[in-house]
């Protein structure tokens, strides 16, 4: 299998409300990602997954319900919708079968037969050879075949994979830059004080606040002035101990809150400074890392602390943040807005090191002299040789290693750490991968 670097092929899952968009992104995926529940509209904002089939990566972009004739909140759903279409590869246009062609549907349906993308047809719903006769009456709205498929049991799942797959273009076309405000996901364990700083950084009460842990259940979107630049901020659901330990809008709250991570550029984690550093709070920061987005680390309630209790929490954070040395810190207080303004610096600081391209000769004579200088612990009698270094792709930044042979993980940690020494990478995880290829010849980049 080929390795994809760059930026992958975007499928773009449309159709109105509660046809099961997020039901079949799921099964696209193989697993549970995509908020589903038994009332419209729960899906929101477009939210993009990574997904892979028949050894080919895509993105696929799950979207609020389309309605061309709907106002308020229901038009911004229209909006993220018709950005979806308009930025993908390949656009999926779900249609539930059992209902029927609606006029919605068919408005929608006339401008996709417009537009110069690929259009997949699917009559969601076809439970069983009985329900096919639905989905062949979608015949009428031009669009060609109907496929017929359930999301929620996988009929033909596979095979409409298949079809998306063969009208994915060879390259993704090239992406438009979104513009607007960066995209900050406000995260952290239930009652740390998030809807209390959300508020101060918008200057009023945009959020619920009460003292009753896990009052925030939907995430509400803020446009912020901070630093003099405009941010917008998702105030997210508390997260609970284990996702599947909460139930109903607890449960979906907590998928919205991962879902906030991976819809954000940059999250900023909010500790309670008075609390022990807890193992949801390593949680909610491991899921940041692991989504790949720059990270700050905010300690609230700053303004409460003795001179005992900040010695304590420094002696916390070396011994329980030690794996994010790299993430900026800042300490606030949402109560009195002590250090809130310092929270733009340390964002801009974290997205710059997210979006940083070390250049190849840069990178490799540096890599070259660090080697030489210590080179890689030899396993089974053979000291594995470094051949090349590349950097594969930014936000966040990933690096290829070419070497003869394996790399343990403790000189792969070394590397990274001489590389954040060298390059910087304040507020951003990396990524290190190695490739192990044998003989003398030089890879290509």
């Amino acid at each position: 299998m080929t390795e994809q670097t760059g930026p992958l092929p975007v499928v773009a899952i449309v159709g109105r409300p509660n046809v099961g968009k997020s039901t079949l992104v799921n099964r696209f995926l193989g697993r549970r990602a995509a908020v589903v529940q038994d009332t419209p509209g729960v899906t929101r904002d477009r939210i993009a997954y990574e997904a892979l089939w028949n050894g080919k990566r895509f993105t696929v972009v799950d979207t609020g319900g389309w309605d061309p004739k709907a106002s308020g909140l229901g038009a911004s759903i229209t909006r993220q919708a018709e950005y979806a279409m308009k930025t993908a590869d390949v656009i999926v246009f779900v249609v539930d079968s059992q209902v029927g062609a609606t006029d919605t549907d068919l408005a929608a349906a006339r401008i996709l037969r417009r537009s110069d993308r690929p259009v997949v047809l699917v009559a969601n719903k076809v439970d069983d050879e009985r329900s096919e006769a639905g989905a062949a009456e979608l015949w009428s709205l031009g669009l060609g075949e109907p496929q017929p498929v359930s999301a929620l049991h996988g009929r033909a799942s596979g095979d409409l994979l298949d079809l998306v797959l063969d009208a994915l273009p060879e390259a993704p076309r090239e992406q438009e830059e979104e513009e607007g405000p960066r995209r900050v996901a406000l995260v952290g364990r239930p009652n740390v004080g998030k809807s209390s700083l959300l508020n101060r950084l918008a200057r009023d009460e945009r959020s619920v606040v009460d003292s009753v842990a896990g009052t925030t259940v939907d995430p509400v979107d803020s446009i912020v002035t901070l630093g003099g630049e405009e941010w917008r901020f998702v105030d997210t659901a508390g997260l609970r101990r284990k996702v599947n330990t909460a139930s109903g809008m607890e449960y979906y709250a907590s998928l919205r809150t991962e879902a906030a991570i991976q819809a954000a550029e940059v999250a900023v984690v909010l500790l309670a400074a008075d609390e022990v550093v807890s193992e949801q709070d390593q949680r909610v920061i491991t899921q940041v890392i692991e989504a790949g987005r720059a990270l700050v680390i905010a300690f609230n309630k700053w303004d409460v602390l003795d001179e005992d209790r900040r010695l304590q929490l420094e002696r916390e954070v070396e011994r329980d943040l030690a794996r994010v040395r790299w993430a900026s810190r800042v300490n606030v207080s949402a109560k009195t807005g002590r250090g809130v303004d310092k929270l733009a610096q340390h964002l801009r600081q974290a997205l710059d090191s997210w979006e940083t391209r070390v250049p190849t000769a840069e990178l490799n004579t540096y890599v070259r002299a660090l080697v030489q200088e210590t080179p890689p612990p030899a396993r089974g009698g053979r000291a594995p040789k470094i051949k090349y270094v590349t950097q594969a792709d930014v936000r966040p930044p990933r690096f290829v290693v070419f070497s003869t042979g394996f790399l343990e993980a403790g000189y792969r940690r070394f590397l990274e750490r001489k590389l954040r020494e060298r390059f910087g990478f304040h507020g951003t995880p990396i990524e290190i991968s190695v490739r192990v290829r044998e003989g003398r010849e030089r890879p290509r980049g």
